[in-house]
């Protein structure tokens, strides 16, 4: 490649898709729109623009979802191009350039290779990728909420999200600006402008403090720091370079050259090989680590449960329950995040309902877990005094889900249709688990009616297989968590299943 072509290729491209939303097991994303800007590194200004409307093979795939999630109609696109039609275009913006987006590397980066492997052809390839969403999440802190490009937004008052593929690029570029603008100003000046604790705890200020030579620093640290950073190879000093290239190794004290100083407050290189590391999939959840993540509590993440707990093993019966002791927390979690936990005397509330009648079979989720693993999930009836439990566990979740700065919108845990449709039911659960082969979270058992019980082990993870066992019409007594999420802009609380036992008959 000649130097000029070279020096292009260092552009930054934001882009966004918006796609489809799948509303059966299996089924994928479909591309209803590109939109890219390509943006001078060194000035962080529009240089160009693409975007357009895409038709996808099959227009049944625009469900009354995709529709309220971005709007686009079957007869938006019904005359638009096809992708194998873009494809040369979308190729030539995207190949060798650095890739950037919010949530790009579980999302939009999966569905562009998705989309030029359908057509038979190879993905264009990043020369590095910038996710905003993990980036901001991890240096801006959770100031926002929960780190969506619409919070993001209305935090610093740049209007609504519009959800369409252009608009939405712009809307991530300006919020990338305001939020360097604000990590810059409390680098400069920590000891005036973070009284409140503005900063986010994972933020380190000191490299940058002493580049900009702030009131602390000595006259010949900031000299020493001038002539460092004025001898660094160009490439070292580029805006973009220095973000992807920068380790903590790298980085040395100015002021004594031989002594390792703290790491650049913008430098993202290995939380850009964390998220590489992780498993592709529409976060949409997490978008990424949320506090109300969907990830189960494990059992060493357990509290031991008090001395004269009533219940099995820590699960609880419905009548045993004292909806006045059922309280909410926000925990750590994972890197600095949060989620909530559902309590009851304070210990992790879970509960045992017999006798759980099935109304739907066994399906395949349409969402694998924050990890990538496959769920399966089936539907029950509930009794009243059990719905009762449920909605206050919803309402008291639902009210710190707000508090604490969430705008997703909440879904109940009991599904209730209308007066007509009978009892109310839940969705029950089932995880599984990624070894040597898959197998089921879940403990299974067979109840005989003489009260044998017998553990059941599956050759498979196939709904189909459970649904031979877990049947409309069967009865089950199930020993449950419940676990709040949030993911693709709706929250509420799963009902994950720790054990099943299902009765014969």
């Amino acid at each position: 490649m000649r130097p000029m072509e070279e020096e292009a290729r260092s552009d930054i491209v934001f882009f966004d898709l918006e796609t489809t939303v799948p509303t059966r097991p299996g089924q994928k994303h479909a591309i209803l729109e590109f939109g890219a800007i390509r943006v001078c590194p060194w000035k962080l200004v529009e240089l160009e623009s693409y975007s357009t409307l895409v038709r996808p093979s099959d227009l049944s795939l625009i469900s009354s979802l995709s529709v309220r999630s971005n709007g686009i109609t079957r007869d938006a696109v019904s005359s638009a191009p096809s992708f194998v039609e873009i494809a040369d275009q979308v190729y030539g913006i995207l190949h060798g350039r650095i890739w950037a987006g919010h949530n790009i590397l579980r999302f939009d980066c999966v569905r562009i290779r998705e989309a030029f492997a359908e057509i038979g052809r190879p993905a264009p390839e990043p020369k590095g990728t910038i996710d905003s969403l993990a980036l901001l999440t991890q240096k801006f802190g959770r100031r926002a909420g929960n780190m969506k490009m619409a919070s993001l937004a209305s935090y610093f008052e740049l209007g609504q999200q519009s959800h369409r593929s252009l608009d939405d690029v712009r809307m991530n570029l300006e919020v990338v600006k305001y939020c360097a603008t604000v990590l810059f100003l409390e680098s400069s000046l920590p000891d005036l402008l973070t009284p409140n604790r503005l900063v986010s705890p994972n933020v380190n200020t000191s490299i940058l403090g002493q580049v900009l030579g702030d009131a602390s620093s000595s006259s010949s640290s900031s000299t020493a720091s001038s002539s460092f950073f004025a001898n660094r190879r160009m490439e070292e000093n580029h805006p973009v370079y220095s973000l992807m290239t920068a380790t903590t190794e790298d980085v040395v004290d100015p002021a004594s050259p031989t002594r390792k100083a703290n790491p650049d407050v913008f430098n993202m290189n290995a939380l850009g090989h964390e998220m590489q590391a992780e498993p592709d999939h529409p976060d949409t959840a997490l978008e990424v680590e949320n506090f109300m993540c969907q990830a189960p509590i494990s059992d060493a993440q357990q509290p031991p449960t008090p001395e004269g707990s009533i219940g099995s093993a820590g699960y609880l019966e419905p009548e045993e329950v004292s909806i006045s002791s059922i309280s909410a927390s926000l925990v750590p979690f994972f890197r600095g995040t949060r989620r909530i936990r559902l309590l009851h005397h304070g210990a992790v509330f879970q509960l045992c309902c017999r006798g759980l009648r099935v109304k739907y079979g066994v399906s395949k989720s349409k969402y694998p877990d924050y990890a990538g693993r496959q769920r399966f999930t089936f539907v029950v009836d509930v009794h009243p005094t059990v719905c009762q439990i449920l909605d206050a566990c919803d309402g008291i979740a639902h009210k710190l889900s707000v508090e604490s700065g969430h705008s997703s919108m909440w879904k109940p845990i009991v599904i209730r249709k209308n007066e007509f449709s009978g009892c109310p039911n839940v969705r029950l659960q089932i995880p599984t688990i990624n070894g040597d082969s898959p197998r089921y979270k879940t403990e299974i058992y067979k109840k005989e009616i003489s009260g044998a019980v017998e553990k059941l082990v599956f050759s498979q993870c196939s709904a189909d297989e459970l649904n031979s066992l877990i049947s409309p019409g069967t009865f089950v007594d199930a020993y449950f968590s419940l676990e709040p999420y949030d993911y693709q802009q709706n929250a509420g609380i799963r009902v994950v299943a720790k054990k099943l036992f299902v009765h014969s008959t």
